[in-house]
């Protein structure tokens, strides 16, 4: 008898042919992002459009919301705040992008590096340190006034708003638009240019519209998490925005007023719209290139005249964008520092202050962000696998809903699982009280950036690898074990790594969720900390621990994703597996 052996594609069908295990996983999957994630936002969306104590479909809350001039100011505020951070961060991040990219810039690494920095600082830590240095009794204006007895006001209402997150969100433009700079073809210039282009014509013309892609990436990003910002606009004192009318109805009103709910239906609604209008602006339009001669723009030696030019902009950014840090470093060690240019003098109390009465902050951090970087990990690597690897009806499914977290603030989140989890008791206790909650938002809030990172390890490596383990008898989940984990460890880690230092400081949900001074995570300590002057000292102290433990994390991930690319370049350039050929 003859055994006819399969064909190549024939066993990838069989390997991707789903399976009972397979169908388990993607069940379990679905049922946390149904109750972790669809539920709660379902809730939050259903109260919306019901009527009080009926319970009915209406449409009569959005007609009150459309008729109360506050929340229609917040509404255009809101917008209007996001359309200006993007200006202000492009204005920051086109400078820098276009000087490391398109000039033969001596430090380009250190300044994509220093760009890189803002993100590291929550941004209400930098609100409160920007006042510092660019408030109305802060360290410029006081210059200011006594030379030339002028005031600006960077700080005042929606300004202040607008300056702390341009300052704080501008590395999203400057990574996308830095990435998109390099890999356009340089033959498409290079034929611009023989054609009598040049100069600003040249960049205006045919370099920046080939980039579009990557500045689109980055200002969408960045028009999003102005509306996902809670405590800037609170600290800052602008409460007639959207995401602090929100919480402020929820937290002096009750969980059952409607209009809080209206509100956050409308905040998912101009995020979601943000995303697909930036789709649509890419739609039909081809910025592929044919890359040759290695790709990227060629760089351009400077002159020495323009070298120096090129330098005073780059330091002045960066000693705009930078100043948040510095403020804080200092206020962390001041003993007074109020109506004066600089500090009056230098103390190490509060950090003794910080470790000593207030390290349940650091503790609930390191555990909360842990395990929600666990749970994220997890889910992100199955649902990559699931994906990518099975034929699973739906599985795509999966993927949207788990990235869809990136289009629902934090604050509507929150909201979703007060609404949700309070009415359910465990042991008494309602369910949205317990320290397990806030571990469960932060995870589906950081889900995406751990889904992303194991996806894109696992696409880097080859199905074959699992089908050679197969067809020497390994179980699909022996090879899953063995084979494919170990293969996208490097991304998983580095997914982790990344909710990890994202959910140490998150706030907005857990502003929502936190009962307890006990259950407090960092984030809100440095929130109660900055509502008092004479708090700041202490709440400094443990921003600089904050965005240290960031700083740490961020750079794990960097050394991980690098040692994982040279990992699979020596193992592109390896030698030949004798027999492999001939």
């Amino acid at each position: 008898m003859t055994l006819a052996l399969p064909t190549a594609p024939a066993r990838a069908r069989s390997a991707s042919a789903a399976t009972p295990g397979q169908w388990a996983v993607a069940i379990a999957i679905a049922a946390f992002l149904l109750v972790a994630l669809v539920i709660p936002v379902g809730t939050v969306v259903y109260v919306a459009f019901t009527e009080k104590g009926t319970g009915d479909f209406t449409l009569v809350n959005f007609v009150d919301f459309a008729r109360t001039d506050l929340l229609v100011r917040s509404t255009w505020n809101s917008i209007w705040a996001a359309m200006m951070t993007v200006v202000l961060a492009t204005a920051l991040a086109l400078p820098l992008a276009v000087i490391t990219t398109r000039y033969d810039f001596r430090g380009a690494a250190l300044v994509q590096t220093l760009g890189f920095l803002p993100l590291i600082m929550p941004p209400f830590v930098g609100a409160v340190a920007m006042q510092l240095f660019f408030g109305r009794s802060g360290t410029i204006n006081l210059l200011l006034g006594d030379w030339f007895d002028v005031e600006i006001p960077f700080m005042e209402g929606i300004n202040g708003v607008v300056f702390v997150e341009g300052v704080h969100y501008f590395p999203f433009i400057l990574i996308n638009l830095s990435t998109a700079l390099r890999t356009i073809d340089r033959s498409m210039e290079e034929a611009a240019q023989n054609l009598g282009s040049s100069g600003l014509r040249l960049f205006r013309r045919i370099v920046f519209p080939l980039a579009m892609p990557g500045y689109v990436a980055g200002a969408s990003l960045v028009f999003v998490k102005v509306f996902d910002d809670l405590a800037t606009p609170l600290l800052l004192n602008v409460k007639d925005m959207l995401a602090p009318q929100a919480y402020l109805r929820i937290t002096s009103i009750g969980i059952a007023d409607p209009m809080g709910y209206v509100i956050s239906v409308v905040l998912v609604l101009l995020s979601v719209s943000a995303i697909v209008l930036s789709m649509l602006a890419m739609r039909g339009r081809d910025y592929a290139t044919v890359q040759r001669g290695g790709g990227g723009l060629a760089r351009r030696a400077l002159r020495p005249l323009e070298h120096l030019v090129a330098w005073g902009v780059v330091t002045l950014i960066l000693m705009l964008v930078l100043a948040p840090h510095a403020a804080l470093l200092m206020l962390s060690l001041a003993t007074v520092w109020s109506y004066s240019p600089l500090p009056d003098g230098f103390t190490l109390a509060h950090y003794a202050r910080v470790f000593g009465d207030s390290s349940v902050y650091i503790t609930n951090t390191l555990l909360y962000a842990s395990l929600a970087g666990l749970i994220d990990v997890v889910l992100g690597a199955a649902i990559a696998y699931l994906v990518l690897r099975t034929r699973l009806p739906g599985r795509q499914w999966l993927d949207w809903t788990a990235m869809a977290a990136v289009a629902v603030p934090g604050v509507v989140v929150g909201i979703g699982y007060l609404r949700t989890f309070y009415g359910i008791d465990v042991g008494g206790v309602p369910l949205a009280t317990l320290w397990i909650v806030i571990v469960l938002a932060l995870a589906v809030r950081r889900l995406p950036y751990a889904l992303r990172a194991c996806y894109a390890a696992l696409q880097q490596i080859s199905v074959s690898l699992e089908e050679a383990a197969e067809n020497l008898g390994a179980t699909k989940t022996r090879t899953i074990r063995r084979v494919v984990v170990p293969l996208i460890s490097g991304g998983m880690l580095a997914g982790f790594i990344s909710s990890f230092a994202t959910a140490s400081v998150e706030l907005a949900a857990t502003l929502m969720l936190v009962q307890s001074n006990s259950d407090a995570p960092l984030a809100y300590g440095l929130y109660v900390f900055m509502q008092s002057p004479a708090g700041r000292g202490p709440g400094a102290a443990l921003g600089v621990i904050a965005v240290v433990l960031v700083a740490i994390c961020t750079f794990l991930s960097h050394l991980v994703v690098e040692r994982q690319h040279r990992r699979q370049s020596r193992g592109a350039a390896g030698p030949a597996v004798p027999g492999a050929t001939g």
